[in-house]
């Protein structure tokens, strides 16, 4: 009966170490984004945050990001740490979120009425509309660090 049990071992060895190796090999490495908030204009509410992975819903979409998350304010900036997104171009959008919707409300003519910004600080006007992901996308390799300035209007 040993030996029968010590020959099934030997076959079965080598195919268990082989499927190991195999998921070990095929593991995609994962980073860090830690995004900082600055400029936030009072102590209430929280800032809600988006990661996208490409322009499909960038901004303002509340399904089509990849991570997201929302940190209570306690100061004049805020931070918060995604963990385990693959190597790629992202972009972040955050919302000073006031009342808790966990979204951007904005007036009939589409104006936010609550703090905002996206990654890159790009200009947000009147002319140049709601911003593009190429204008915000950032490469994210190993662990990134970016910084997000909100805004209580549009830009001249």
């Amino acid at each position: 009966m040993l030996m029968k049990a010590s020959k099934v071992l030997i076959f079965l060895l080598p195919s268990l170490v082989s499927i190991a190796l195999s998921n070990t090999v095929r593991a995609e490495p994962t980073t860090t984004l830690t995004v900082v908030v600055n400029g936030i204009k009072h102590q209430k509410g929280q800032i809600c945050l988006k990661v996208y992975a490409s322009e499909k819903g960038f901004p303002l979409s509340e399904t089509s990001g990849v991570k997201s998350g929302c940190v209570k304010i306690t100061g004049s900036s805020v931070k918060k740490e995604f963990v385990g997104l693959k190597p790629g171009k992202y972009a972040v959008a955050v919302v000073d979120d006031q009342n808790g919707d966990y979204k951007l409300n904005q007036d009939f003519l589409g104006i936010p009425q609550e703090g905002f910004g996206v990654s890159n600080n790009p200009t947000i006007s009147v002319i140049t509309g709601t911003p593009k992901f190429n204008k915000a996308s950032f490469p994210l390799q190993k662990n990134t660090i970016i910084n997000i300035d909100m805004k209580y209007g549009l830009d001249p």
